[in-house]
């Protein structure tokens, strides 16, 4: 009863105080700069606790924690370069066109509609069908290990999802990210007192866990080989936290280009403080207390080591880490499709605020009901990092080749990541089936971040090669357009 009490105080007065500061803003009208990006009124403090939030939430605390390995440290490392790329980078490219989705970078730089229109359709079929449900699945699965609870899973889903959503409905941008930052404060705190608990479970001593368990130096059958660093991690990364609607909407809601890039100067010293030890240690504790547990690893030690009255607001702070990731993507969602898609074919004078209360209710319904799809995966948290690829490459490969080009027509862009897609998933799912099948008569797929290093440079040669065999237009290389 007590859990339940501080469970619910907690959840309460994150919304209060998010309902009191929004207030304290105002209204500054009802067009999509107002709903999606604030009205371009969020300090950098509020920036750097939306775009950490953003990232930190159930699927990476239960995801990097189930894999029980020190080595997995790096794709939280590596999101330091993706942080420092968007800040001196794509920031600066985003504001000179103001932006107000990453998409119309798109269509300003290939003066295309339809190529905006294609990857934003992308952007919302991964949001959809892969973020949103595994997002559900992973904090519903933390709550039922940590409480024990006898609740089937989709109903727990459900009800984080409702709760999410409504900030996302009511409140746009604004109110996401001052949730976010808000629930960061209590979600790091809680997070970091795990890490010193579990630390102390096993007498502050991790030597003498096995060699592969906490090298940061991985072979070929690593889950991140050492050579992947220098291949698909960074293009992971720049794709993440540069072309992604769901990140950089949180930057270009900032008061101005200084303050957006304050926000990700200070969310990247997060990054490389704070996120390595609340991902990883808990995970080689557990392993040394319990061997092998998978993705129930995160719920059971936290179970074992959190004093008992501190696991209401723990799962507060859980399920608001869910909520504030949830209803960033929701909101990203809703701009993707209402100002690349409906604005642009169906109704450019539509009333986007409830328009986009009506698309966020029905993405939140798709999300709860592709939960099943993801229930009983091996590692959740790799086969997100898989599952991204199928899009994230050929989206990533049509900005470089907008950036870098001129004079490309951009239907070969779009030609390039149906082709970056297929490549992807024959790469990857068809080469490791096929693989399965007779392991000792066939070689070894390659690992998946190679498969995004190759699929990006092979759509990018696409585009150009179809540029000029098809449309008969020969691309000009131009550095000085991210100078």
């Amino acid at each position: 009863m007590t859990q339940t009490l501080v469970f619910v105080l907690i959840t309460a007065s994150i919304a209060l105080l998010t309902y009191w500061k929004c207030r304290q803003f105002g209204s500054r009208g009802t067009g999509a700069k107002e709903y999606f990006l604030a009205g371009g009124s969020l300090s950098w403090i509020f920036v750097a606790g939306s775009l950490t939030l953003t990232n930190i939430n159930t699927d990476t605390l239960v995801g990097w924690n189930g894999n029980q390995t020190l080595i997995v440290v790096w794709w939280e490392l590596a999101g330091v370069a993706g942080l420092l790329l968007l800040a001196k980078v794509f920031l600066p490219i985003y504001y000179r066109n103001n932006c107000t989705t990453v998409t119309e970078l798109l269509e300003r730089r290939y003066g295309e509609p339809n190529l905006r229109a294609t990857v934003a359709f992308l952007f919302l079929l991964g949001n959809v069908a892969i973020f949103l449900p595994i997002m559900l699945y992973t904090s519903s699965l933390f709550l039922i290990s940590l409480f024990d609870l006898q609740i089937p899973l989709l109903l727990v889903a459900a009800t984080i999802a409702v709760a999410g959503a409504l900030y996302a409905i009511f409140g746009g941008l604004r109110a996401v990210a001052i949730s976010d930052t808000y629930s960061g404060v209590l979600l790091f705190g809680m997070a970091l007192l795990v890490v010193f608990l579990a630390l102390a479970a096993v007498d502050w001593n991790l030597a003498d866990l096995p060699p592969e368990r906490i090298t940061l130096i991985g072979d070929a059958n690593s889950k991140v080989p050492w050579h992947t660093l220098l291949t698909g991690m960074i293009l992971s990364q720049l794709f993440y936290w540069s072309t992604n609607q769901t990140i950089t909407q949180r930057a270009l809601a900032a008061k101005s280009l200084k303050e957006a890039q304050l926000g990700c100067y200070a969310a990247a010293v997060i990054r490389a403080t704070i996120v390595p030890a609340i991902v990883i240690i808990p995970g080689l504790c557990a392993f040394k207390l319990y061997g092998e547990t998978g993705d129930s690893t995160y719920g059971r030690i936290v179970s074992d080591t959190l004093p008992h009255w501190l696991t209401g607001a723990f799962a507060a702070a859980m399920v608001a880490a869910t909520m504030t990731s949830f209803n960033s993507t929701l909101n990203s969602s809703a701009a993707l499709y209402v100002c690349d898609l409906h604005q642009r074919y169906f109704n450019p004078k539509v009333n986007i605020t409830r328009l986009s209360v009506s698309v966020s209710i029905l993405f939140a319904l798709l999300g709860i009901g592709l939960v099943p799809l993801y229930m009983g995966a091996e590692s959740i948290i790799q086969l997100i990092q898989q599952l991204i690829g199928l899009f994230s490459m050929p989206i990533l490969a049509a900005f470089m080749t907008g950036l870098l080009f001129r004079n490309v027509d951009a239907r070969a862009v779009i030609a390039s990541l149906l082709f970056g897609a297929g490549l992807y998933a024959l790469l990857t799912f068809g080469w490791e089936a096929w693989y399965a099948a007779a392991p000792e008569a066939r070689i070894k797929p390659w690992h998946f971040l190679h498969v995004m290093f190759i699929t990006v440079c092979c759509c990018i040669g696409f585009a150009l090669a179809t540029n000029r065999a098809i449309f008969s237009r020969r691309a000009r290389f131009d550095f000085r357009s991210i100078a």
